[in-house]
């Protein structure tokens, strides 16, 4: 009997997804400001190869979250493999290491709605502080919470916290 693949995947064209990919068994392959830009990089340099529009990114030491927009559906699968293969090799290499797995699978999820556009931004910026790396959003900076308040400044962002409150998704079901 062939097993499905978990979870699924929903691929479209031109939609805006949210995005969280883990490291191997939950491992802190990303534990140094060099690889969390290391993996930033694949993502903005495969995105772009892609036309890809990234919206909103935190990195932590063993997973990481996005918010994009995609051009064709189909090339998401691609994307990503190319992001997690080019940085396994990479990271494999500068340690000596042949075969080690890094990336265990990714979640994606279709924006359906404004709300679940800034609520998912809110999560992705509030997640530093939700997994106690930071008391701040502002102090963390491996995300995309300093850009958008650079761009829009801190009346804005506070606002768009208290319409779009941060929901742990973790924990919702599907009532």
């Amino acid at each position: 009997m062939r097993k499905m693949h978990h979870p699924f995947h929903l691929y479209l064209d031109n939609q805006i997804y949210f995005f969280t990919s883990h490291t191997y068994l939950g491992r802190y392959t990303l534990d140094s400001d060099i690889q969390k830009k290391g993996i930033l990089q694949k993502i903005r340099n495969f995105f772009n190869l892609f036309e890809f529009e990234l919206y909103a990114w935190v990195i932590l030491i063993n997973h990481y979250h996005l918010l994009f927009k995609v051009k064709r559906g189909s090339d998401l699968p691609k994307c990503i493999g190319k992001i997690h293969a080019g940085f396994t090799y990479e990271t494999n290499k500068a340690d000596g290491i042949s075969g080690r797995k890094i990336w265990q699978n990714y979640w994606d999820r279709c924006m359906r709605s404004e709300k679940d556009f800034w609520t998912h931004m809110n999560y992705i910026h509030h997640n530093p502080v939700k997994h106690r790396h930071v008391k701040t959003m502002d102090e963390y900076e491996l995300s995309s919470y300093r850009y958008w308040l650079s761009q829009n400044g801190s009346d804005w962002m506070s606002s768009v916290f208290l319409q779009y409150p941060v929901v742990d998704f973790s924990v919702l079901n599907d009532d």
